[in-house]
């Protein structure tokens, strides 16, 4: 192969790390995360319709199988109008996915969800710092709207993106890009 090819290619492959770089962390997570590096980002769509994009922002030694032990920022951008209700529904209906939920917790997670899930237009973000062993705090366009100190609650609604599990894997793949490990 010639170099010109070769470099093209090369230039071909390097070319969504380029793109990750030049992506900054927003406020909130500088703020919560110090030194926080995107790993890789992902659009969800739903019959066609861009939902969001997602962003997950990692620290030094982050390992995708054991996710739920490392402070991890995931950033969701909305493409559209959304109810915060109906995003916190969804999300614990995604949570349930991995079973083991009582009523009453569910009752629980949803009343808190519902509070830190605001009605969302295009171009909101909400982004969700995870605190290993500690719980998550919840943030919309910047500013701080709810902490959870639950440590099951955190790694199942971070498992919602993160867990071999989710119903869209390949968001996660997105995510996750090379910390997947390697079969």
């Amino acid at each position: 192969m010639d170099t010109h090819r070769r470099g093209l290619l090369l230039g071909l492959a390097l070319a969504p790390l380029a793109a990750r770089a030049n992506i900054a962390a927003p406020p909130e997570v500088v703020a919560e995360l110090p030194g926080a590096q995107l790993l890789g980002n992902g659009r969800l769509s739903f019959l066609g319709l861009h939902i969001y994009d997602a962003r997950l922002w990692i620290d030094e030694g982050f390992s995708a199988d054991r996710f739920d032990r490392h402070a991890l920022a995931l950033e969701l951008q909305y493409a559209r109008t959304l109810y915060g209700r109906l995003i916190a529904e969804r999300s614990l209906d995604e949570m349930k996915r991995a079973g083991g939920i009582s009523e009453t917790q569910a009752g629980r997670w949803l009343a808190e969800m519902k509070r830190a899930f605001p009605d969302v237009v295009k171009g909101d973000r909400i982004t969700g710092v995870q605190r290993p062993d500690e719980g998550v705090r919840f943030f919309h366009n910047g500013t701080l709207r709810s902490e959870l100190r639950d440590a099951d609650f955190t790694r199942r609604f971070f498992g919602i993106w993160l867990s071999p599990q989710t119903s869209e894997p390949k968001l996660r793949q997105s995510l996750l890009g090379t910390a997947l490990p390697r079969p």
